[in-house]
C-alpha cells in the first residue's frame, strides 16, 4: 500500500465523513447500511489506489463507490427475496447531487436528535454519526459501559430506520422540541475539541451552532450557546503552550485571547440576555464572559453556578461550583463541596481540582495520591503531562 494513497484515504475520511455519512443516510435511509458502504468504499480506495493513482476527486469517488456498494446489497437482498427490514426505495440521485447536497450535516444532526429516541440516544448517535466518536470515546464522555453505549448507537439507528423518520430539518413548528438536543450535541462537540485542541471539530461545532441560531432568531438559548463557544474559543490559542502543554486559566497571556471572537460572543450574549429569564447556556456564557475580565469576579461567578445547578443540575456543573467557591471562600471550602459530590469517580478533573485544593491546604501526602488517581484517569497527553509535572513537584523533597 503507498503512503500516498492510504493518507489520502486518511484525509478525506477525517474531514468528510459526515458529510458522506449525511448524504448517504438521506440517499438510503438507513445508519447501518450507510455506515457499511462508507467502509467498504474506504476498503476499495485503500486496495485500487495503490495500484492506480489517487483519484482528483477521491471525496466524490468514495461517495460514489459507497453508494453503488449500498445499492448492489439492496439489489441482492431484493432478488433473495431477503428484503432489508423497512428498508426504503433508494433514492435515484447523481453523483453530481450527492456530492453538491448542501449542509446536510444540520438535516443529520436533527434526524439524529428526533423527540421518538431518547435523550442519551440523541448524543450519542450525534457525536458518533456527526462528529466521528467512537463508541469508547462516548462511552467516557457519558460515563458509562462501552458495551451498553454501543447497543444504545444500534437501537437508535434502527429506530431511525424503522420507523420512517425522515433526513431534514424540520418544519418551524417542529424545531422548539428538538433545540435541547440540538445544542446538547453541539456543546459536547465543542467540548471535546477544545479539550483535545482540536480546532476543526470546535469550528464546526460553531459553524453549526450559527446556523441553528439563524434558523432560530427568537430562542436565547440558541445564540447563549454560540456567545458560550465563542467566549470559550477566544482563549483555545492561550490554553496550550508552544510545547504542547497546558497552561491553566490563570497563567493564560491573556495577548493570546481573540478579541474579535470575544466581542462577538458578548454582542450575542446581550441579544440572549433580553428575552430575560436565562436558560443553562445563557448562564453558562455569563460565567464565561466573566473569566475573559480581568480580574475575575470569582463570588458573582460562585453565585451564577448556584443558579445553574437550580436549572440544570449536573455532577459536572457541582464540581465547577465547587472550584469557584474555592476560589472565592478558600480551598477548605471548596474541598468540603468536592468531597460531596457523586457520580464523577472516573473523572480525572474531579480528583485533579481536588489534589490542587489538597495541595493549596499543604496535604502533601493527599494530594500526591489523588494527582495519581487525576493521572491515570486522563486521557489527553497535555492532561497527562501536566498531571506528571504536578507529581514530580509534590515527590521531590
Amino acid at each position: 500500500m503507498s503512503d500516498l494513497a492510504s493518507a489520502a484515504v486518511e484525509r478525506v475520511y477525517r474531514e468528510h465523513r459526515s458529510r458522506m455519512l449525511a448524504a448517504l443516510v438521506r440517499a438510503l435511509g438507513d445508519f447501518e447500511l450507510a455506515e457499511d458502504a462508507l467502509q467498504e468504499a474506504c476498503s476499495q480506495a485503500l486496495r485500487k489506489w495503490p495500484r492506480s493513482q489517487v483519484p482528483d476527486d477521491p471525496f466524490a469517488w468514495l461517495l460514489t463507490v459507497a453508494r453503488n456498494h449500498a445499492l448492489d446489497r439492496i439489489r441482492r437482498a431484493k432478488m433473495a427475496r431477503t428484503k432489508l427490514p423497512s428498508a426504503p426505495e433508494p433514492v435515484a440521485m447523481t453523483e453530481k447531487q450527492l456530492v453538491d447536497l448542501g449542509d446536510e450535516r444540520l438535516s443529520l444532526i436533527f434526524t439524529c436528535c428526533h423527540p421518538a429516541l431518547g435523550e442519551d440516544a440523541r448524543l450519542a448517535l450525534t457525536l458518533q454519526a456527526v462528529a466521528g466518536f467512537t463508541a469508547a470515546q462516548i462511552a467516557r464522555t457519558f460515563l458509562v459501559a462501552e458495551p451498553a453505549l454501543a447497543q444504545r448507537l444500534v437501537r437508535a439507528k434502527r429506530k431511525i430506520r424503522d420507523a420512517g423518520i425522515t433526513f431534514e430539518v424540520p418544519a418551524d413548528h417542529l424545531l422548539p422540541e428538538r433545540l435541547q438536543g440540538v445544542l446538547g450535541v453541539l456543546y459536547l462537540i465543542f467540548t471535546r475539541g477544545y479539550t483535545t485542541a482540536d480546532a476543526s471539530l470546535r469550528l464546526e461545532a460553531l459553524r453549526l451552532g450559527k446556523l441553528v441560531a439563524t434558523l432560530m432568531p427568537d430562542e436565547p438559548e440558541a445564540h447563549g450557546l454560540v456567545a458560550l463557544m465563542l467566549l470559550h474559543n477566544s482563549r483555545s490559542a492561550a490554553r496550550i503552550s508552544s510545547d504542547g502543554d497546558l497552561v491553566l486559566f490563570e497563567d493564560q497571556d491573556r495577548s493570546l485571547w481573540n478579541v474579535e471572537e470575544i466581542s462577538e460572543g458578548m454582542a450575542l450574549l446581550d441579544r440572549a440576555l433580553r428575552f430575560g429569564s436565562p436558560g443553562p447556556y445563557v448562564l453558562h456564557a455569563v460565567i464565561a464572559a466573566l473569566h475573559v475580565q480581568d480580574p475575575v469576579d470569582w463570588t458573582r461567578v460562585t453565585a451564577l453556578y448556584a443558579e445553574l445547578l437550580a436549572v440544570a443540575p449536573t455532577p459536572v456543573i457541582e464540581l465547577n461550583h465547587a472550584v469557584a467557591v474555592a476560589m472565592a471562600d478558600g480551598p477548605a471550602a471548596g474541598l468540603s463541596l468536592i468531597d460531596g459530590i457523586s457520580g464523577l469517580d472516573s473523572y480525572h478533573l474531579l480528583h485533579s481540582a481536588r489534589a490542587d485544593l489538597l495541595r493549596r491546604l499543604d496535604r502533601r501526602s493527599e494530594a500526591v495520591a489523588a494527582y495519581r488517581l487525576a493521572h491515570d484517569l486522563a486521557v489527553t497527553p497535555a492532561d497527562r503531562r501536566f498531571l506528571a509535572a504536578r507529581l514530580r513537584s509534590l515527590e521531590v523533597p
